[in-house]
């Protein structure tokens, strides 16, 4: 078996003594759960590293280092705007503004989850149901974004079927959150963290080394503006330059040709302001805030949350970039030439029509010693023959001269063809690139990424359809029960189903980055006005929270399925009804490619506001129990009982 043979005896060790790890961990997290709120909120005592790298690693995953890693090889660096916004944003306004206020409140008022948190504050069991449902509904998409980023690595490196890596990752980080509760997260998101820490730092400065130092490697990406395509019609000016800015098209353009400030728009809305602004409102992230006992401990997780998150993206979207110096100018691929022969190509999966291709001549390479006969590298011959020759041994030597994109060319088991694939830029440049030994420790920074960020998505989809849906309507458990548990852990099985299922039939296409991004807007338009109002203002009513939810949602909804291109095309059903566009709004320049976010997120902000103020106060009584400080020398959480 190939795996087998491509594996050493110290990788195998190494990601044992790994996953043993996690699994003891997982179980000291097991032992420590007596109630429902350690299994849900972690008893509310965690020390502030374990909370800030649960924080970090939590928000950071295959997504950000896989998905978003190959988008930055296609758009190049102006996707460290997405990194600037993720710590101003992310960590500054999340941990200082928002921070302290989500874990006053969710203490006083026993809150376990976001959702509770919001019906709690409101006084609503419909707010909380509604929150539950949508954050189970759609949580899954996201957790399929990160497993398929650390399957992408494992088929990759390891030559392993897609299919096979897939159920394996799912399966057991699905595990150690359906026993071990947010203490099992809590406790192997530190050990991955800090895992993270160490992978990423290796990856920066091997990547530079591969490119022959920072100064030569950012000249080469510079001189290459003239590699980046077809996309050069949407706006591309090169892998160091900011796209083209404007609205429509310059006159003179001709009819039928795409808006060359298109990419402009995907990057700066989608991307940067999608994920950017959305990070406020993630469930997972919010319910650290009520891990923590006090503001002391949100205090001294900032100053770790900062560096990490800067550690992260931004070596993932520099890295992505100078992949393309590295493919284009310095890769030599050197093996058995296994076979060699032309295949049509997929280069854009075109939903409900004929996917596009191109015909290229593929290179199977054995590049193993001693060889064993299979492929273990894919690449399309270059188109001068000088980039090719054969060795005195009889091997060959390849030198690719391609864009990223152009060599990631994988088998897509779906659709039964080679295609180019965004999300295995990264697992590609770290096989070819990098040493050999330090395939293990990348393997163990995504398996890190991958699990610290699922276990907190199970987890929270979990909690969901148990805490937020389900008890509602059955009705508080008796003192003592652990029916909540058991609730719980059904909607973990059922999201890891989801998850799974969507990551088996959503290859290609940069669907990572896509599923992450729709997720991070829909929270942000669907919550974040009701939550930041609910914290901050006594005044947001009832029904204002329940409307702005709803017209987020909805509207958030309605421009996926009609209006922005990518999506609309995935759903099919625009071209239902027009026999041809993807979008209803095809015939006007950079609207198909908006994101929904700038139209969603204002409406429901306008929404909560003008309803606040033509519906009746809220009980003042119960803005005293949401608002008020805690008695002299006692703590937020002593103030309520936790059952």
């Amino acid at each position: 078996m190939h795996l087998a043979q491509s594996i050493s005896p110290l990788e195998v060790v190494l990601t044992l003594l790994y996953l043993a790890a996690v699994a003891f961990l997982g179980w000291l997290g097991y032992q420590r759960t007596k109630t429902t709120a350690d299994y849900l909120v972690a008893g509310r005592k965690v020390h502030p590293f374990i909370m800030s790298m649960s924080y970090g690693a939590t928000f950071i995953s295959t997504s950000a280092i896989v998905g978003f890693g190959g988008v930055a090889a296609l758009f190049g660096m102006s996707l460290l705007w997405l990194t600037f916004l993720n710590i101003f944003v992310g960590i500054f306004i999340a941990f200082v503004v928002l921070g302290g206020r989500t874990r006053r409140m969710g203490h006083r008022l026993d809150a376990h989850t976001f959702a509770e948190l919001l019906g709690r504050r409101f006084d609503s069991r419909f707010i909380q149901a509604m929150a539950g449902l949508i954050i189970f509904l759609f949580m899954p998409l996201y957790a399929a974004a990160v497993l398929m980023g650390g399957t992408e690595f494992l088929a990759t490196a390891f030559s392993m079927p897609y299919v096979v890596a897939l159920l394996v990752f799912g399966i057991i980080t699905a595990i150690y959150v359906f026993f071990g509760g947010l203490k099992g997260v809590l406790y192997t998101d530190a050990l991955q963290g800090t895992i993270m820490v160490v992978g990423m730092l290796f990856l920066l400065i091997w990547a530079y080394v591969s490119v022959g130092g920072v100064a030569e490697g950012h000249k080469e990406l510079a001189s290459m503006s003239d590699q980046v395509g077809a996309m050069k019609a949407i706006g591309h000016r090169g892998y160091t330059a900011t796209p083209t800015f404007g609205w429509g098209r310059p006159a003179d353009l001709k009819p039928g040709m795409p808006s060359p400030y298109d990419m402009w728009w995907i990057v700066f809305t989608t991307i940067v302001l999608g994920v950017g602004i959305g990070v406020l409102a993630q469930p997972q992230l919010v319910l650290r805030f009520l891990t923590v006992k006090s503001g002391r401990e949100l205090n001294r997780a900032l100053a770790i949350g900062g560096p990490f998150i800067l550690l992260m993206t931004g070596v993932a979207f520099t890295v992505g970039a100078l992949s393309n110096a590295y493919f284009f100018k310095h890769e030599v691929v050197r093996g058995q030439l296994v076979s060699e022969m032309p295949a049509d190509v997929i280069i854009k999966k075109v939903p409900g029509k004929a996917n596009q291709t191109a015909q290229y001549t593929l290179m199977h390479i054995d590049t193993d010693s001693p060889p064993d006969g299979k492929a273990d590298v894919d690449l399309i011959r270059p188109a001068d023959p000088a980039d090719v020759r054969v060795l005195d041994d009889g091997r060959v030597e390849v030198r690719s001269r391609a864009s990223s994109i152009r060599r990631a060319v994988v088998f897509d088991q779906v659709e039964g063809a080679w295609m180019l694939n965004a999300d295995s830029i990264i697992p590609t440049f770290v096989t070819s690139a990098m040493p050999r030994w330090f395939k293990i420790i990348f393997l163990l920074t995504l398996l890190s990424a991958a699990m610290s960020t699922m276990s907190s998505q199970y987890h929270t989809l979990g909690s969901a359809i148990g805490r937020d849906v389900i008890e509602p309507i059955m009705g508080s458990p008796p003192p003592g029960s652990n029916r909540t548990i058991y609730t719980v852990r059904v909607g973990i099985i059922i999201g890891l189903i989801m998850a799974t299922l969507i990551g088996y039939y959503g290859r290609g296409e940069y669907i990572i980055p896509r599923a992450t991004a729709i997720f991070f807007g829909l929270c942000a338009s669907t919550f974040l006005p009701t939550f930041v109002g609910g914290l901050f203002f006594r005044r947001i009513t009832r029904p204002a929270a329940i409307t702005s939810m709803l017209v987020g949602f909805i509207v958030t909804a309605l421009w996926l399925v009609f209006v922005k291109d990518a999506e609309a095309g995935s759903i099919g059903l625009v071209r239902w009804f027009t026999g041809g566009a993807n979008s209803i709004l095809a015939g006007y320049d950079n609207w198909p490619v908006l994101d929904p976010l700038l139209i969603a997120l204002p409406l429901s902000t306008l929404t909560v506001i003008v309803v606040s103020i033509f519906t009746r106060a809220p009980d003042p009584l119960h803005l005293e129990k949401c608002f008020a400080a805690s008695a002299p020398g006692q703590s937020a959480g002593a103030a309520t009982s936790v059952h």
